[in-house]
């Protein structure tokens, strides 16, 4: 089974990422995996710590001449901004370690703060916000980079663009090749692939500048080139769209995921919303009339794009904060303000495309297996011939 954990603290030595299950043999490409993390920092609304930090992985483990040898995959993310850190959260106590702590005694409405405090007996909040904080995604963009370069040698590939942007939205059809070529678009601005639309969410999160607020709203991953029969609809914790759910809104600030169209399709009758099957003599393969059903029927994927939306909430961290109690002396008192942004929906994509990358990897695992990327290919191929024929 594909498996990763992640550890580390916002200001702590560094982020680590483990990924236990590749194949040997898969290529391994730490360019690759630093441009991931390069367009995790990107976008208009991110705020000061994207300045300090210049996110590059270091592969400690399980890849050696640029392939996975089979063992578990170790990488770390150190923190350019540890040195200010050193003193404040030191791993041993020293004499007037006390002295030097940056409590947080002021919870954040809408952040982990008190509910974690409370739930750990901390008297105040800062173990709770270093490792609650979404700087931990780092870590699950590096190893979802490894699953991508995995997914990449079967046809696979995984990309995010922004869809809404508080009030603002893309109100159109997006084909793949837009999504594609926005991958590579510099500089990154608000990820959307509509100028016009882009411009509308800019002037949202201009006005959330302008104010001391925040902006939330919805991006969309889509897996592209999936083929027919991952996932399983025998048991409830085996389904395909249940597991991305559960990956995307274990993100911090997510508070909502559509799989497809099922926002609107929520609204519709059924005559309206499934995708009619027709079938190609000429290329010997079922055909649907649309995808509304976002790839996945039955928790089964049925060959057409994966596409999953995410709903994430304005961040908790407000220039103007809002009502809160000091943890200490239980007196009202405005919520804490450490350096925040304002909006991170196109880092937002980016994270959920690692996420649905590891779950996709996990679940081709699952139905191809394999110790090496020959055999899981030679599965893989076997497979794809028994559809063709079907």
């Amino acid at each position: 089974m594909l498996r990763f954990e992640t550890a580390g603290e916002s200001h702590g030595e560094c982020l680590v990422a483990t990924l236990t299950g590749l194949p040997s043999g898969v290529p391994i490409s730490v360019t690759e995996a630093n441009r991931e993390l390069w367009r995790r920092q990107q976008g208009f609304g991110r705020g000061g710590r994207m300045k300090i930090e210049t996110d590059q992985v270091e592969i400690v483990s399980g890849v050696r001449h640029s392939q996975t040898i089979g063992s578990p995959v170790a990488m770390i993310i150190r923190n350019h901004d540890w040195k200010n850190w050193t003193e404040v959260l030191p791993v041993e106590a020293a004499a007037d370690s006390e002295a030097k702590k940056k409590p947080l005694t002021r919870p954040r409405p809408g952040h982990a703060d008190l509910a974690g405090a409370i739930k750990y007996d901390f008297p105040e909040a800062r173990y709770i916000l270093e490792r609650a904080s979404a700087r931990e995604t780092t870590a699950r963009v590096a190893a979802g980079a490894l699953a991508k370069q995995f997914l990449r040698q079967f046809g696979v590939e995984v990309l995010s663009h922004v869809v809404q942007a508080g009030s603002a939205a893309l109100e159109r059809e997006v084909e793949w090749a837009e999504i594609e070529e926005l991958s590579h678009r510099e500089p990154v601005l608000l990820g959307c692939v509509d100028g016009e639309a882009e411009a509308r969410m800019k002037a949202v999160v201009d006005e959330a500048y302008r104010t001391g607020d925040t902006v939330g709203g919805i991006f969309e991953v889509r897996a592209h080139g999936v083929p027919v029969g991952l996932g399983s609809h025998i048991a409830w914790d085996t389904r395909l769209d249940g597991k991305l759910a559960h990956a995307i809104m274990s993100m911090q600030a997510v508070k909502g995921v559509f799989i497809g169209n099922a926002d609107e399709a929520a609204a519709y009758f059924g005559s309206k919303v499934q995708d009619t099957i027709g079938y190609s003599r000429e290329n010997r393969e079922f055909t649907r009339g649309s995808n509304k059903a976002g790839g996945i029927e039955g928790g089964i994927s049925n060959g057409q794009d994966i596409v999953v939306r995410g709903l994430i909430k304005p961040i908790s961290t407000l220039r103007k904060p809002l009502e809160s109690v000091d943890m200490q002396t239980k007196e009202a008192a405005l919520g804490a303000y450490e350096r925040s942004d304002v909006c991170v929906l196109p880092a937002a994509g980016v994270i959920g495309e690692a996420m649905v990358a590891l779950v996709l990897a996990q679940v081709f695992l699952d139905k191809f297996g394999g110790d090496s990327l020959r055999e899981s290919r030679r599965n893989f191929d076997g497979y794809i011939q028994q559809v063709k024929e079907y």
